[in-house]
């Protein structure tokens, strides 16, 4: 079987920056992308698709890309499960603003 050849976060964020709008839109939800791209990169070092990681989470890939998406935010639970799926551990951290 064929693997599937994933684009890194910074492959397809090189695309979308290229756009003045994507970054003034960006720029305002800079943590909600920051955690999108974390999920995203995650899931594929993994190499999982999100129907796998689905799987794996008990959960849809709707739900999945909506994570993944930005859209919604996962509650601590969802990201705990997350990380075990993906073989990662979960590590938080506050920065200064």
């Amino acid at each position: 079987m064929k693997q599937k050849k994933f684009k890194t976060v910074k492959e397809v964020s090189k695309e979308w920056f290229k756009s003045e709008s994507f970054r003034k839109a960006y720029d305002a939800l800079e943590d909600e992308y920051a955690l999108a791209g974390a999920l995203i990169e995650a899931r594929g070092k993994a190499g999982l698709s999100q129907r796998e990681l689905a799987k794996r989470m008990h959960t849809t890939q709707p739900v999945i890309a909506r994570m993944e998406s930005g859209r919604q935010l996962p509650s601590s639970a969802s990201l705990l499960k997350f990380a075990k799926a993906t073989g990662m551990k979960l590590r938080i951290s506050f920065v200064e603003a």
